[in-house]
């Protein structure tokens, strides 16, 4: 017979449910027994409290507890506006969560393999007269780029590749997904999070939100890594392209608009053509980012911005639609991971540093598919 548990906490349940994105009303009618647990008219087992935490995601162990914990992020999160929180859904807190998890391993393994810190970590502090251009210059430098090095491509998918593999080289790990880990029915919404950066100085970790248009992650990226040389962890929804009302926000989005679109070379084109289109294949970056820039330097009003914005973000998600899920899932699994990373989880395995078992939780990759992904993808 099936061990009964008598001892639930009716707030643990329903703070639990509200946690999960849902109200206890509405929870309840899909799911009757949970409401006769709170209602003592009969007592759940074991199997099905555990089946409830799946369902919800929390521990097990917190449906014991006196009362709800406290969860918050231990990173700022801005919000387009005056807006900033350490609180945030359940599936952005989970992802920081996994995050943290590889960044803390990945920070104790180069600590025993005697790497030294990264320079160029933390290396601006934030004043009010600091120009945008001395980070984006310095930027430049140590990803040893040109300040053209995007024309050298044919599609600004393909810059954003190689400029993700040049930020890996120089020791940040760049993780994209728009779901957690690798359950698709979490998804991240772009609204909420287009991605968050965890500073350190041995092992800096970037997440963009792969939910988003490429234009937008080509932006977030280069705004992630300006947090990097300022040394300030944070995570952004960056609305309509636009940063929070908080100084470093600010002054993170400039060095994402002069590193992707110079002011002087941009000026000089828009001389010539004020066609969005035109001027994103010059720059290989997508035409939201141009309409950006343009706004940033006063040649378009906000007006024709978020007209332009909303137009070109409703026609990507209608594609979006359209062209469905589908892919590779061991290339999507590169992206998600980072190909960098996981060359350094698969060295700890073969050096009997780091278990099977431990490997498989810090990649979200499980027996053969991790296997598979390492001996035929990791190293394409």
């Amino acid at each position: 017979m099936s061990t009964r548990v008598e001892n639930i906490n009716s707030e643990i349940i329903e703070w639990a449910i509200r946690r999960n994105g849902m109200e206890p009303e509405e929870f309840y009618a899909q799911n009757p027994k949970v409401q006769k647990w709170i209602n003592k008219e009969v007592f759940p087992t074991v199997k099905q409290l555990e089946d409830f935490t799946h369902k919800v995601h929390v521990p097990f162990g917190y449906l014991f507890l006196p009362q709800p914990p406290n969860e918050k992020i231990d990173i700022p999160f801005f919000r387009t506006g005056n807006n900033i929180s350490n609180k945030v859904s359940l599936n952005v807190f989970h992802t920081i969560q996994l995050i943290q998890d590889r960044q803390n391993w990945l920070v104790e393994y180069l600590d025993e393999l005697g790497f030294e810190d990264l320079e160029f970590v933390g290396k601006y502090k934030y004043n009010p007269n600091l120009n945008p251009l001395v980070i984006v210059n310095d930027i430049r430098k140590t990803l040893s780029l040109e300040i053209d090095w995007a024309s050298k491509y044919d599609k600004w998918e393909d810059a954003l590749e190689f400029l993700t593999v040049q930020i890996e080289e120089i020791g940040i790990i760049v993780n994209y997904n728009g779901i957690v880990g690798t359950n698709t029915k979490r998804k991240i919404e772009v609204e909420e999070c287009r991605g968050f950066v965890l500073v350190d100085k041995k092992a800096p970790f970037l997440f963009i939100n792969a939910a988003d248009a490429k234009a937008a992650q080509m932006f977030t990226i280069i705004h992630e890594l300006a947090h990097v040389w300022l040394g300030k962890s944070a995570g952004f929804n960056n609305k309509d392209l636009l940063p929070a009302d908080d100084p470093i926000e600010i002054l993170c989005d400039k060095v994402a608009a002069e590193f992707l679109v110079p002011e002087t070379y941009f000026i000089t084109k828009w001389q010539t053509t004020q066609n969005f289109k035109y001027l994103s294949r010059i720059f290989k970056v997508s035409q939201i980012v141009i309409a950006r820039r343009a706004l940033d330097l006063k040649l378009i009003s906000k007006e024709d911005f978020f007209n332009f914005y909303n137009n070109f973000m409703a026609d990507f998600k209608a594609k979006k639609e359209q062209q469905g899920s589908g892919g590779n899932y061991y290339a999507t699994a590169k992206k998600r991971i980072s190909l960098r990373f996981a060359s350094f989880i698969n060295s700890a395995v073969r050096n009997n540093k780091l278990l099977y078992r431990d490997a498989y939780k810090l990649t979200n990759l499980k027996g053969d598919t991790y296997s598979k992904f390492v001996t035929e993808y990791l190293y394409q």
